[in-house]
Parts: C-alpha cells; sequence; structure tokens
C-alpha cells in the first residue's frame, strides 16, 4: 500500500503528529485494536485502544521473498489481552495488520505490515508477540511425502470423508475431568473401545469453546463410563455439563481408511511402498522379492476382495 501524498507531505515536517496502531484479528473472529498513542484512535470500524501500553520493535521488510518480521510488546489487561486467552492460545496464528497513523487526521495512514501472531510469551507481567509476515507461509513445506501412511488430514480437502454421518462424530456433555487432560464420558456405550483415538475433542460451550484437543487414550470403564484422555491439557477450564463434540480417530493406516471409513478411493498414502530391507535385497528365485507383505500376492488380494478384515464397527450398515 502506498502513502498518499497528503501523508507524505505530513510526514516531511519538521513536526508530525503520527502513531503506531495494531489490528488483531483472532481466528474466532474477534477484533482487536491497539495503539502506542496516549489517546484512542477510531478507524475502519475499529477502535484502537491507547491503555495497552503497546510498543513495537523495528520493522524488517525485504523486496525478495524473504519473511518480514517484527515483535510487540504490551502489558497484559483482562479487558483487552488477557493471561488466560493467551495460555488458552486464543492468539495463536491471529492476523495482525500494523499502521503508521496521524492521529490528527486518521484518514492519512500508511499499511507498513501485515501477517500473524508467531511465537506469544508472557514475562514480567507483559507479553512479547513474534509477528511474521505474508511470506511467511512460502516457508512450509509443500507437495505429498512418499510414505505409507496417508497424508490427508481425517475430513479436510484430500480426504473427503464426511464426519457429520452417523456413528463418527457425537456431541455430548462431559464429566468430572483431571487437569483438563482426562475427562468422564456417559452415552458411549454403542462405541467400540478405542474408537475415537487419534481423533479431536472439539469444546463447543464454557470457558474452553471454540478449543480444540487431540485424543490420546479412549477407554471404556467397568462403570459404563468412558475415559477420554488428551495429548495435552485444553489450557482453559472446563466444567462438568460442558458441551464437547468427540470425532472418530484415524491412524492414516490404509485398513483404517478401507475398514472403519470405507474411503480407500481417498486414501492419499503410498500403500505398496517397498520397506527398507528391500533395499539391501538381492535376486532370489524360490519367491517373489518385491518388498510387500510377505504372504503370497494372490492371499493378499483374496482378503482384500473378500472383506476378511474384521469391521468391529460400522454405522453405515456394510462397507
Amino acid at each position: 500500500m502506498s502513502i498518499s501524498p497528503e501523508f507524505e507531505a505530513h510526514l516531511g515536517e519538521g513536526v508530525t503528529t503520527v502513531a503506531r496502531c495494531w489490528k488483531v484479528t483472532r481466528r474466532d473472529g474477534i477484533v482487536l485494536g491497539f495503539t502506542d498513542h496516549d489517546q484512542d484512535i477510531d478507524f475502519d470500524g475499529v477502535v484502537f485502544r491507547a491503555d495497552t501500553g503497546m510498543t513495537a520493535r523495528a520493522l524488517s521488510q525485504t523486496t525478495g521473498l524473504s519473511t518480514d518480521n517484527t515483535e510487540a510488546l504490551g502489558v497484559l489487561n483482562d479487558a483487552s489481552i488477557s493471561e488466560k486467552d493467551i495460555r488458552a492460545g486464543r492468539y495463536d496464528g491471529a492476523e495482525v495488520e500494523a499502521w503508521l497513523v496521524n492521529w490528527s487526521e486518521t484518514n492519512q495512514r500508511h499499511l507498513r505490515f501485515r501477517g500473524t501472531v508467531g511465537e506469544l510469551a508472557r514475562e514480567a507481567g507483559g507479553f512479547r508477540a513474534e509477528l511474521n509476515g505474508l511470506t511467511e507461509a512460502l516457508n512450509q513445506p509443500q507437495g505429498r511425502a512418499y510414505q505409507l501412511p496417508c497424508a490427508a488430514v481425517l475430513g479436510d480437502g484430500m480426504c473427503r470423508f464426511n464426519l457429520s454421518q452417523t456413528g463418527y462424530s457425537v456431541e455430548l456433555a462431559v464429566g468430572e475431568n483431571v487437569a483438563e487432560t482426562t475427562f468422564q464420558c456417559a452415552g458411549l456405550e454403542l462405541y467400540p473401545n478405542r474408537w475415537f483415538e487419534r481423533g479431536r475433542f472439539i469444546v463447543l460451550s464454557g470457558e474452553a469453546k471454540d478449543l480444540t484437543g487431540l485424543i490420546k487414550n479412549d477407554r471404556k470403564g467397568t462403570d459404563g463410563l468412558r475415559t477420554i484422555e488428551l495429548w495435552e491439557a485444553l489450557r482453559a477450564k472446563m466444567e462438568p455439563g460442558d458441551m464437547v463434540r468427540l470425532e472418530a480417530g484415524c491412524d492414516r493406516l490404509p485398513r483404517t481408511c478401507r475398514v472403519k471409513f470405507n474411503n480407500f478411493l481417498n486414501f492419499r498414502g503410498f500403500p505398496d511402498v517397498p520397506g527398507e530391507d528391500w533395499l539391501m535385497s538381492y535376486p532370489v528365485g524360490h519367491r517373489q522379492n518385491d518388498g510387500g507383505d510377505e504372504r503370497e500376492a494372490s492371499d493378499v488380494l483374496d482378503a482384500l476382495l473378500n472383506g476378511d478384515d474384521e469391521n468391529p464397527f460400522n454405522p453405515l450398515g456394510g462397507l
């Protein structure tokens, strides 16, 4: 975004009335504005608050594809950025716009930076936020890996599986929990043991609403309750009665995709990739030497066609 002639002329004067403003858009849609000015600034329908103690470090920008980066410092404030929200990860990946604004004439402003929040840390009653430019997305690995497991995420655009189908997701109220990692759930008697392992635990209500955890263990108990354990704590308080959504888990292996989800046409792995031992093998005449299963290929094909693999739970009523 280029600087307007009026703003450029103002910056060329001996005395200027400029301030820095930051617009933060969280992934849950909440928009917050901050400024290092001593009074609030209002433009584009956003009020940039002056009571947050926000300051900025030097902005590093390049003309190539290197990542632009900077830092923002501020004071923790329950009315704006709270320690609780930082701990819950609500600012992770939030979109950020950094403006240079003439506070006496807000139509004169320049967008200096656009990107996302990277590492955000609490320190000495405040916070330090690392801001990464738009080119940071280009640093992510691209393409597919030649590997046995599926590269898709269950339910995404590559997998195409509809998790809203009967039996593959359920909404219920949680009971007691331990350290926000282990939850007691009722009403899951029809689901096999470990059905939700590797699935998602999405909070629908309460203080932890919109937070998501990954399910580590799913075990039936002798009292009819189900124990759901997460890999990491949700970092927000959960109360008995809070509603959650449990989604079936996938270990990304061919058999699971075919038997549990009936979705093998969309499998995004390479089930016939040779094992490491095959790389060091030598020609033999008494058996196949293709790096596959030790069973005869015809036996493997018959097992696949005849559906010999056990299907412990198929809510759709047949493969």
